[in-house]
């Protein structure tokens, strides 16, 4: 078994590791496992529009994936947190706008997703969370 490799990126990961003491990704052998990524910019601030929180959340994902030498394409399993519109129902956009990156980013694969409604997330203003499993080939 290959040692465990901890990946921090710049801006965001570097502001995060030295806050909370965490790592963004880790990677043992073709195996890489993020943290979940949050639609933040550099300086942890969200976008009003849900939208746009949600795809820069796909755009963070892909840039810790990519410090852990990994991509979308490589992505078999997307666990997603939503703050719902409603207690009884996360709302249709959230999922329709995943669907879509999916689309957009993954090159045809169609990996395990889990989407999943929860009451807070990590930080104040954070609507979405997206963690992910990627085996390289």
């Amino acid at each position: 078994m290959s040692e465990p490799q901890f990946f921090i990126t710049p801006g965001a990961g570097e502001k995060l590791h030295g806050m909370l003491g965490y790592s963004q990704a880790v990677r043992v052998g073709d195996r890489v496992e993020i943290s979940g990524q949050g639609g933040w910019n550099d300086d942890l601030e969200f976008p009003e529009d849900l939208e746009e929180e949600i795809v820069r959340a796909f755009d963070n994902v892909e840039r810790v994936l990519a410090a852990a030498g990994a991509t979308w394409a490589d992505v078999i399993h997307v666990n997603s947190y939503h703050l719902p519109d409603d207690p009884a129902y996360i709302g249709e956009r959230p999922g329709r706008v995943m669907a879509e990156q999916f689309r957009k980013r993954m090159g045809g694969r169609e990996p395990i997703w889990t989407e999943l409604g929860v009451a807070a997330l990590g930080a104040p203003g954070m609507r979405v969370e997206i963690r992910v499993t990627a085996v390289v080939a």
